[in-house]
């Protein structure tokens, strides 16, 4: 059955603005769960635009589905993983500039030191899941280093112009999906993903949970976070 992690990223956003105690991401993340959320997301990012470490120590004790760390593949990220022995981590690509992730990790290009990587993180009990694009070469280089997931990045699917772009960009997900299951990965998407174009991905076979963030952050301010999560739930099922 698919499932749904929310990402309460941008709780802390809109916090961190004022550099002020709320809106409390602890928070969102209890009233996510509530309102139907299988699992939680949060991105620590190495310059601390937004989720803080204190709050994912307080969400690892607080989140009762599943908790999944975002992260950039660094030493430090590791160290804080290692520690925090969240329910898995999602390594992914991570440019101080940007305004959010960009694209997929580009495997290709450090084989050796990720795969020491997931060698640590596994080992210590935490699955590991790659953020990439749904190119063949990169799923292959993922089964390689012997990680258990990957999640295939929607973005040029989500911001596709025209129904034919659309199609294709869809269609892509699916043989890299199917490609990635046929060589032993566990498969999540996410990135870009909204209410409106959400459940032709819900639908690819074999898809195991969508990330999804930005779009019920956006709703939940005007209608709240348990109501938001669910019509999330809702529109996956094509409901809405």
């Amino acid at each position: 059955m698919l499932t749904l992690g929310v990402n309460i990223d941008h709780t802390a956003t809109i916090r961190q603005a004022r550099r002020t105690v709320e809106p409390d991401p602890v928070a969102a993340a209890v009233l996510a769960e509530l309102g139907g959320a299988d699992g939680i997301t949060v991105h620590l990012r190495e310059d601390r635009r937004h989720i803080q470490d204190r709050d994912v120590q307080v969400l690892r004790e607080t989140v009762r589905t599943h908790l999944n760390l975002e992260m950039a593949p660094t030493e430090e990220m590791v160290a804080i993983a290692l520690n925090l022995k969240p329910d898995y981590v999602t390594l992914v690509p991570e440019r101080r500039e940007e305004v959010t992730t960009e694209g997929g990790l580009n495997l290709l290009g450090d084989m050796p030191r990720y795969s020491r990587i997931v060698e640590q993180l596994q080992g210590a009990n935490i699955p590991v899941s790659w953020f990439i694009d749904p190119d063949g070469e990169q799923i292959e280089a993922a089964a390689d280093t012997q990680a258990q997931f990957i999640e295939l990045h929607t973005g040029k699917y989500a911001d596709a112009e025209g129904e034919t772009r659309r199609s294709q960009e869809l269609e892509g997900l699916k043989k890299g999906c199917a490609k990635a299951i046929s060589l032993g990965l566990r498969v999540n998407a996410g990135h870009g993903l909204t209410y409106w174009n959400v459940y032709p991905v819900a639908c690819i076979p074999g898809m195991e949970e969508l990330n999804i963030g930005h779009t019920i952050i956006s709703r939940a301010v005007l209608v709240g976070m348990e109501r938001a999560v669910r019509e999330m739930k809702l529109a996956m099922q094509g409901k809405v």
